[in-house]
């Protein structure tokens, strides 16, 4: 992999990784902390952009390697925070909120599944 590609991703990766921090405190903040809001919200986000971007990327191989790379590896890869959702939800079960950590297993399944799908079709309308 040339350096150029390598030197994206961790440019995309740092500013992923402070953007996932900004959001999730600022959605901690709004909406408190009945479920971990944040790491929804990011998730959520970070699934609409992929489904897109990737589908972008896929239709115009004249986007350099690097762009791509830097984008969908190191942003959105630090951004999006499944390792974090799966950390929180086990942590739910663990303090005994069985269905708090159902009720976050489905929703970010079902919303983030559902915002790569349109993120997808929202690429292929443009």
């Amino acid at each position: 992999m040339p350096y150029l590609s390598i030197a994206a991703i961790a440019v995309g990766g740092g500013c992923g990784s402070v953007a996932r921090f900004l959001v999730a405190r600022e959605m901690g903040r709004l909406l408190g902390s009945f479920l971990p809001y944040g790491t929804l919200v990011v998730n959520v986000l970070g699934s609409l952009a992929l489904g897109w971007l990737a589908t972008v990327f896929l239709d115009r191989p004249e986007i350099n390697v690097a762009l791509r790379l830097g984008i969908a590896v190191g942003f959105l890869g630090a951004f999006t925070t499944f390792s974090t959702f799966s950390f929180e939800s086990v942590q739910l079960l663990l303090n005994g909120a069985v269905w708090r950590a159902a009720l976050n297993v489905a929703v970010n399944t079902v919303v983030c599944l559902s915002m790569c799908y349109l993120g997808i079709q929202l690429a292929r309308l443009g």
